[in-house]
């Protein structure tokens, strides 16, 4: 055989051992299938903040609060002006209620957002309006002032209104909606970024041989929490130095954007929710890091390693899906099972926070979570000592999970 020959047959057979190694493996066919995967969960996603938006803005009504023959007359001026809008553009639906109710109690209703009231006679109306719904204001205005001309007898008479802003103590619906799914998505952001880390911690120490003398010393279990709790140091050292940085940025931003995120108000309060925020991060980060940390103990090889990281990023991206589609609708199947999930229940409860006032379910969701960090590390302590120090086993990771 010539030398070019034996070259070539050693090259194919390293080749052929690498692409077997590769492809002959479970975690392959996630990496096979990630793009659909990836493209399912994001539609998910993409749902969920478009339902945020879009499902705050079909709840928008424009109160009338006036007897029914001027309320009748302002419809019939709504349908002859709202035909000249475009459909994106149209202003909201005009609901009418006929009992004689204060007008400021409107702009705080639950069941919808409220952007403008109009009460008392045409010829002289009262209009209040919530922030950012000026236009809607001056599009009751210009009703009023068209049912007038169109039905008044005798010399035409012109409107006179008196237009307020009033400030609304109770968060909209849609700011509640918009500040649950950037919840969602920071949470999710911050998870992704920071607890990926946690795979190889265990790499290092199997390798100079160093988990062995950590195991006589202490339980196993304490050697993992023990690491969880150093990496989720170092996140917080990460997410302090961002959050100042970032902290300071809003004094830069443009008034029209400041006031936009002023109404961002999550139903339990910007306090309430800020410490809620962190103990979910907190609990995101160790329920993650716990599963990272007991599947990525079971590798011995940087390849392995590599391998285990997209079907952690796969399971971190579903479980954002689902966060964002409890988000968009709080109170349905869905929000239950994303908040009783494990490892979505700290996204989805994020949401319901900003969703929701009551604040005894975080309690028991967080008494859940801290429970099945607990399980995770449990779980991952003991594969690691039956899979890997017991039997000094130089099977693939994927056997050692799977038992095979």
């Amino acid at each position: 055989m010539s030398r070019f020959r034996r070259q070539l047959r050693q090259t194919l057979t390293i080749a052929r051992r690498d692409f077997i190694a590769t492809v002959f493996t479970p975690i392959f066919l996630l990496f096979l299938f990630a793009p659909l995967i990836m493209s399912s969960f994001g539609a998910i996603g993409g749902l969920g903040a478009a339902n945020a938006a879009d499902g705050s803005s079909d709840k928008q009504r424009m109160v009338l609060v006036m007897p029914v023959a001027e309320a009748r007359l302002v419809r019939t001026a709504d349908e002859q002006l709202r035909a000249t809008f475009p459909r994106d553009a149209a202003p909201p639906t005009i609901v009418v209620v006929t009992d004689p109710v204060e007008p400021r109690g409107q702009l705080e209703r639950r069941d919808f957002d409220v952007s403008a009231v109009m009460q008392g006679p045409l010829d002289r109306p009262t209009i209040l309006y919530a922030a950012n719904n000026r236009r809607d204001a001056r599009y009751l205005s210009a009703l009023a002032d068209v049912a007038l001309r169109r039905h008044a007898t005798g010399d035409a008479r012109i409107s006179t209104p008196t237009i307020e802003q009033v400030r609304v103590s109770s968060p909209s619906l849609g700011g509640r909606k918009t500040s649950a799914f950037f919840a969602v998505f920071g949470i999710f952001f911050l998870t992704l970024f920071l607890s990926g880390q946690v795979v190889g911690t265990m790499a290092e120490e199997r390798n100079n041989k160093v988990i062995e003398v950590l195991a006589a010393a202490v339980p196993l279990e304490s050697v993992f929490l023990g690491k969880l709790l150093g990496m989720f140091g170092v996140a917080v050292l990460f997410v302090a130095f961002w959050g100042t940085v970032v902290s300071q940025i809003g004094q830069f931003l443009p008034a029209d954007l400041g006031a936009q995120a002023a109404q961002l108000v999550p139903a339990v309060g910007l306090g309430w929710f800020a410490v809620l925020f962190a103990a979910y991060f907190t609990t995101s980060y160790l329920l993650l890091g716990a599963v990272f940390l007991g599947v990525g103990a079971q590798a011995s090889t940087m390849r392995e390693i590599q391998m285990l990281s997209l079907p952690i990023t796969v399971i971190q991206v579903g479980m954002f899906g689902l966060a964002s589609a409890a988000a968009s609708r709080p109170g349905t199947w869905i929000a239950t099972v994303a908040e009783l999930f494990p490892l979505s229940s700290p996204f989805a409860m994020a949401g319901h926070a900003a969703n929701r006032s009551e604040l005894w379910p975080h309690a028991a969701a967080l008494a859940w979570q801290l429970l099945w960090v607990t399980i995770f590390i449990t779980i991952g302590a003991r594969l690691f000592r039956r899979g890997v120090l017991q039997s000094a086993s130089s099977k693939p990771a994927w056997r050692r999970l799977f038992g095979r």
